[in-house]
């Protein structure tokens, strides 16, 4: 069995749930990726373009500080990475993360959350910033699942 990490990405606090029960579910560890400056309500205004979220949203190579760098990812076999979607892709939080570690070899299965759309560009976006992990597109939901879902889908990976 692998050693394994739900880490995560949360706004509303919707992924948060989510990355919990999917911990609970892998039996492994969980890291918060809080950004150093948090998101306010209205840094996440995506219909306002000059909202905080919408211009990093624009600039593909933007990259949020993130508030600490202490998820020892080397020490993980497993990434189960969690993230809503901003603009039919992942935060680009997501990509600082990503950077900030060594992922090669590492398997990191995504998981998402949306009003409505799905995966979309994430997978091929996320790739450019670890591109010598195996990534796996997992599941995006769009409405709250109870644990009987992310128990069932966290079997179905194989850990």
């Amino acid at each position: 069995m692998s050693k394994i990490l739900t880490a995560y990405f949360s706004a509303s606090g919707v992924t948060a749930d989510a990355a919990n029960k999917i911990a609970a579910a892998a039996g492994g560890d969980i890291y918060e990726i809080r950004p150093k400056v948090p998101y306010t309500k209205a840094d996440l205004n995506w219909m306002d373009k000059n909202s905080r979220s919408s211009v990093e949203m624009k600039d593909k190579a933007f990259r949020p500080d993130i508030a600490d760098k202490n998820a020892a990812a080397e020490n993980y076999d497993t990434i189960l990475l969690g993230f809503p979607i901003w603009w039919y892709t992942a935060p680009t939080i997501i990509n600082t993360f990503l950077e900030s570690y060594d992922f090669s070899g590492k398997r990191i299965v995504l998981f998402a959350t949306s009003g409505s759309s799905g995966f979309e560009s994430s997978l091929s976006d996320l790739k450019k910033s670890a591109p010598e992990a195996q990534f796996e597109e997992g599941v995006v939901v769009h409405s709250n699942k109870n644990k009987d879902f992310w128990e069932n889908w966290v079997k179905s990976l194989k850990l």
